[in-house]
């Protein structure tokens, strides 16, 4: 089957290139069970099965890791995505995907050149000041260099690597062949959910390859954050502009977000302000600088808070490398390739579920984990009593002694016990929750992310009961159930005519039945296969009943080899006619 998929030379090598490397780490009874080694064997390709011995000693986790590296940026970007996955996989998994890092080589500048020619429409030397042919940093997608517009103005330009698109579609067919094979072929494989983790990934990586589309979700979040004061500091407003200072005697806005020039942005190119700041790696110089470590865990805080309960609309990658800070204990946001999306519902449900850890109510938060998890097969009442052990243990502890983050992984480990997983844009969400705690206690050992999620969390949850809010979802329930009642009747009529025509057509979803198909046809094949042999071997033997002298005859013939060569012809009549009908019905 496999080996169908074979339609370049090209892609025969990259098949040859991923089982080797698989082989090497200790995975060859994957890659025979997926079929690759037969794929190979027959092209003629050598697979080098006694080199994975010196890689034996390694752990699992630290075996796959590596295999990704080797893998090529693809699959190092899968890691990563693997790395939010805490419903999934084991910590230590997750520490292990945690230490891919995507840095590559830089590309060569006449590549890099050739291509913002035909973005920019112009050398770059042309549309910029000044242009650093030198990266600041390269990553396997792209590469960001240093310039200077002629207003004066510092900028970044992120260039998409040169030919990076068509290698990325290829491994992802790839990886989506390999993950529908590894899920209906190996039962403890299933249970990591494949098809639907590459689903997500191949999806997020093509997001990432649009820039375009990464300046946008940079400029959703600077409008959200317009206007934005910090709560603890009412006597330092805010500029009315986030992604840039008008004028000097203005007061610099709290959340900076890069500002945008979209005259040379495009899906290949951006063009966005350059961040003069401390990398959030650099805690040091943070104190060198001379800024509140505190206040920066604090107002990082509520800015995520903010973008993920208020908003709905998320950074969900906020690790250190993504935040600068700036003078004035200011924060600014980079990289918004990763973002993450909430509706209404999903807000409303993150609201519960953390007043319900804060304020230990076990049964708010297993209604929540319940919704979340669907309504696949599980053992409800076992996970709820889990769930209400667990919250209970945390009744009594102060306020500032909680540990969301962590009370948040143990509660994921729990549907991991019951092998239930969250949809991915949950999943996104604890990982940044995560995060962001993890980032507040690097800077101050003392932050307390509960105390400062407690008053936007009440606060979301009396804004939801207002009686403008109850309003708005009343009218919102009212339309809904008005604009059914008003299309009843030609949902109806159609059915009805579809029924006359007798093209009612009822589609029933039955898991792994297309695996069952598969089963129910190769046994009517060795059926077939059988009947065949069986007839042989009476024309076979009626043969030699023909030539053997005495017996009883009929018509002058041996009455036995006759009657074999009827037979013969009746089971073949009927083995033809059987075939003919069964291809006449599909």
């Amino acid at each position: 089957m496999l080996w169908q998929t074979l339609t370049t030379a090209r892609a025969l090598g990259r098949l040859h290139d991923i089982a080797s490397i698989l082989i090497r780490y200790g995975f060859g009874d994957m890659v025979r069970r997926m079929g690759l080694a037969n794929a190979l064997e027959r092209a003629g390709r050598a697979l080098h099965w006694r080199e994975a011995e010196e890689l034996a000693h390694l752990e699992p986790p630290a075996r796959v890791r590596r295999a990704l590296e080797e893998l090529g940026p693809t699959f190092v970007k899968l890691g990563q995505v693997l790395a939010t996955r805490i419903d999934l996989f084991e910590p230590e998994w997750i520490i292990e995907f945690g230490k891919l890092q995507d840095s590559t080589p830089a590309a060569p500048w006449a590549d890099i050149r050739q291509q913002l020619c035909e973005d920019l429409g112009a050398p770059p030397e042309e549309v910029f000041a000044t242009f650093d042919p030198e990266p600041l940093a390269a990553a396997s997608i792209a590469q960001v260099h240093r310039a200077r517009l002629e207003d004066g103005s510092e900028v970044v330009v992120k260039v998409r690597r040169p030919g990076i698109r068509p290698i990325i579609e290829a491994d992802l067919r790839w990886l989506a062949r390999l993950a529908q094979l590894a899920e209906g072929e190996s039962p403890e494989l299933r249970a990591f959910r494949p098809q639907e983790v590459v689903r997500q990934f191949a999806q997020s990586l093509r997001r990432e390859l649009d820039f375009a589309g990464e300046c946008r979700n940079a400029e959703h979040i600077a409008e959200n954050f317009a206007g934005y004061a910090d709560p603890d500091s009412p006597g330092l407003p805010s500029s009315g502009e986030v992604v840039q200072t008008e004028a000097p005697e203005e007061r610099p806005a709290l959340i900076v977000i890069p500002r945008v020039y979209w005259q040379w942005t495009g899906e290949r190119v951006c063009v966005q302000e350059f961040i003069a700041g401390i990398s959030g790696r650099k805690l040091a110089a943070v104190n060198q600088a001379g800024l509140d470590r505190k206040v920066l865990a604090r107002r990082g805080a509520h800015a995520v808070l903010k973008m993920i309960v208020e908003d709905g609309f998320f950074h969900a990658d906020p690790h250190p490398g993504n935040v600068f800070y700036l003078p004035g204990n200011r924060i600014a946001f980079i990289d918004f390739g990763m973002v993450g999306r909430l509706t209404e519902v999903r807000r409303d449900q993150l609201t519960g579920l953390l007043l319900g850890l804060v304020k230990h109510e076990p049964r708010r938060v297993a209604d929540v984990m319940l919704d979340w998890t669907g309504d696949g097969a599980m053992d409800e009442d076992g996970l709820l009593v889990e769930i209400q052990t667990f919250v209970q243990q945390y009744h009594g502890v102060a306020l500032k002694q909680l540990r969301l983050g962590a009370m948040l992984s143990d509660l994921v480990a729990i549907l991991r016990q019951h092998q239930l997983a969250l949809p991915p844009d949950l999943s996104l969400l604890i990982k940044a929750f995560i995060s962001l705690e993890g980032m507040g206690r690097e800077l101050d050992p003392d932050f307390d992310m509960a105390g400062e999620a407690m008053p936007l969390l009440e606060q979301a949850l009396r804004a939801r009961y207002t009686p403008t809010a109850i309003l708005q979802r009343g009218w919102r329930g009212v339309s809904e159930a008005l604009s059914l009642v008003a299309g009843l009747p030609q949902d109806i009529s159609r059915l009805l005519r579809a029924a006359r025509r007798g093209r009612l057509e009822i589609h029933i979803d039955v898991t792994h039945l297309k695996r069952v198909g598969n089963q129910l046809d190769n046994a009517a094949s060795r059926l077939t296969v059988g009947i065949v042999i069986v007839i042989a071997a009476l024309i076979i033997g009626s043969s030699i009943v023909m030539t053997v002298p005495g017996g009883p005859t009929w018509l002058g013939l041996p009455f036995f080899g006759l009657l074999g060569f009827v037979g013969a012809v009746i089971g073949s009549i009927w083995l033809l006619l059987s075939i003919w009908r069964s291809g006449g019905e599909e």
